[in-house]
């Protein structure tokens, strides 16, 4: 959520950043008068309990046959509060309403373009596979070595599900472990195993409700929701708390189970495991001064990137537009890897800084020391990173003329093997 001070005294600004990122600069206009009407309410509120509290103290002070009229018009004061809150309650849950429903804005550095077309390619990294034969694509892949079986998982749940079964899952998991011990290990961050249900009130507070609500999975009779990505649960650990100066940065990485309607992607990508309504996801986030986030934001990006380096996979850096920015990120950078059989780059994290955004909404804040009031921190996240893709980009890359799999140096001693082949 931006802050309504950006409102009133940069007007202007926040009109040219709305527009940037495709929203409508009225917004800015609709925001200034329904806070003067908050404002309005208030001071009026404030005006008629000053002017009862000073009645109430002149009461004792009065002549007998004066304390039932003055006492008459106390009550009537109280009346007019009581009307008077009401007409602030409801001022205040507007203003809210639609401050929600407004899109963070964009980093000063962030390209200026209408959608993805305008996005920048800024660095490739790794080497494409030369392999000498016709790559297949991992859904022919995995079929033919008995580790995704299609049918199933639609027989099971519906379309958009699949089974991994002996080497598959084994290789899924793997890829798990591997990149939590990395992080953990090599790269500083703190391990969460986070819950995969969040009440509602933490999907406001990562900005996924009230705008995203058609792409969430909801329990149809409590207030739980399935996770989308361990970025809300994680995030929301530290909702309305005061962090110590000294306890930041805080970086923390989970694996979760993700799951999301896909409805915007509905007849896309059919074929394989590319997209689907369950994934599983291993989830950077930080919590930082605000003086420290782009930095952080660079740190992030090279955690993430070295998962790539070491699975051996070739990999590009995009620089998203103001036009495809997500709606919480200020400023963000796509990890793609290069998948030969699908023959095309497949984004594996998506590597954010938030600024005070999210936290404003989930009151995230930090004390600098006593004499200071707290501030609201600065909030990242990416994948670190995400599957299915990184499976089939492994499978992909490191497929073998005679239909095996090499698996990367890095990964043998999770998988256990130094090749996945076919079933015996």
């Amino acid at each position: 959520m931006l802050d309504v001070q950006l409102f009133r005294h940069e007007p202007q600004r926040v009109r040219d950043g709305l527009a940037s990122v495709g929203a409508d600069p009225v917004l800015v206009d609709t925001v200034l008068e329904l806070d003067q009407r908050r404002r309005a309410a208030l001071q009026g509120l404030e005006t008629a309990r000053a002017e009862r509290t000073r009645c109430s103290k002149e009461i004792g002070g009065l002549p007998a046959e004066q304390r039932k009229a003055a006492g008459a018009s106390v009550r009537a004061l109280g009346e007019e509060i009581a009307k008077l809150e009401v007409t602030a309650d409801e001022a205040e849950r507007r203003l809210r309403d639609v401050m929600l429903e407004i899109p963070n804005l964009p980093h000063p550095t962030v390209p200026v373009g209408p959608d993805d077309s305008a996005n920048v390619v800024l660095r490739e990294e790794g080497q494409r596979p030369a392999l000498g034969f016709e790559p297949k694509p991992h859904w022919e892949i995995g079929a033919a070595l008995g580790i995704i079986d299609f049918e199933r998982g639609v027989k099971v749940s519906g379309s958009r599900f699949y089974v991994l079964f002996g080497a598959g899952a084994r290789l899924q998991r793997a890829l798990i472990s591997f990149m939590l011990d990395l992080h953990t290990r090599e790269h500083g961050y703190v391990e969460v195993y986070p819950p995969a249900m969040v009440k509602e009130h933490c999907l406001y507070g990562t900005g996924n409700l009230p705008k995203f609500a058609d792409n969430l999975y909801r329990d149809a009779e409590e207030d739980y929701f399935w996770v989308p990505t361990a970025e809300v649960p994680v995030t929301n650990l530290y909702r309305d708390e005061i962090l110590e100066n000294a306890a930041l940065p805080i970086r923390h990485v989970a694996y979760s189970p993700c799951f999301r309607r896909e409805k915007m992607s509905a007849g896309r990508d059919v074929r394989g495991i590319k997209r689907g309504h369950q994934f599983d996801k291993v989830e950077l986030v930080k919590f930082v001064r605000p003086e420290d986030s782009d930095r952080e934001l660079e740190g992030l990006l090279a955690d993430a990137e070295d998962v790539c380096r070491r699975l051996e996979l070739p990999w590009r850096i995009v620089q998203m537009c103001t036009g495809d920015l997500s709606f919480v990120a200020s400023i963000k950078f796509d990890i793609e890897v290069w998948a030969p059989g699908c023959g095309e780059w497949l984004e594996v994290s998506s590597c954010s800084n938030f600024r005070d955004f999210q936290a404003r909404r989930a009151q995230i804040r930090f004390r600098r020391d006593r004499e200071h009031r707290p501030e609201l921190v600065h909030t990242l996240n990416g994948s670190g990173l995400a599957l299915p893709r990184v499976l089939i980009a492994l499978l992909e890359n490191h497929q073998q003329a005679d239909g095996s799999v090499r698996v990367p140096a890095a990964l043998r001693p999770y998988v256990g093997a130094d090749v996945i082949g076919p079933p015996a």
